[in-house]
């Protein structure tokens, strides 16, 4: 196997795993051993909004996962991150798409069940993200990818989405980390 081909699969070993470890336990394990996802039942066209719901947070993730990898050649993962700044993909209408596609697949999961306690989950998950990413995410992306990173702050929201995509200066933004 060659080196080049090593590193891909190392990549994506690496990126499946924090896949599992972080939006598998909070939208998948939780939810399901907590909040009676396990027990769901589609038994009507009214889930079907639902699952519309799911499905889309589930692309939007995986969806993002990717571009990290892909372009930003790491994971998901604070001891793992991009050495890239990623603007591309699900990135260019919002600066958190991960965390987006997190809140759609538990929304969709607290519509299937009608669960009260897992519309407070998600609404604890949100809570908590934002702090974390005003806190220490936004802090730190300022520092390492520098007016790169400035300028995709000024033009991308963090959460609601940009009725376009945004076509920044994709020559910046690629500045390795280290």
């Amino acid at each position: 196997m060659h080196d080049l081909q090593l590193k891909s699969l190392l990549l994506f070993l690496r990126a499946a795993l924090w896949t599992v470890l972080f939006p598998g336990v909070v939208a998948g394990y939780i939810p399901w051993q907590l909040f009676g996802v396990r027990d769901a039942e589609v038994s009507s066209p009214a889930d079907i909004p639902a699952l519309v719901l799911i499905g889309t947070g589930v692309l939007i993730l995986l969806s993002s996962i990717v571009e990290f990898a892909r372009r930003g050649k790491g994971t998901l993962s604070p001891v793992d991150p991009p050495t890239r700044l990623v603007i591309q993909g699900p990135y260019r209408w919002v600066r958190n798409p991960m965390y987006a596609g997190v809140l759609f697949v538990l929304a969709g999961e607290a519509l299937l069940t009608a669960n009260i306690g897992l519309v407070g989950y998600a609404a604890t998950f949100f809570v908590i993200t934002s702090v974390f990413i005003a806190l220490f995410e936004e802090p730190y992306l300022e520092r390492v990818f520098g007016s790169s990173y400035a300028q995709y702050k000024a033009n991308v929201r963090r959460w609601l989405p940009r009725l376009s995509p945004w076509r920044g200066d994709t020559t910046t933004a690629h500045d390795l980390i280290c």
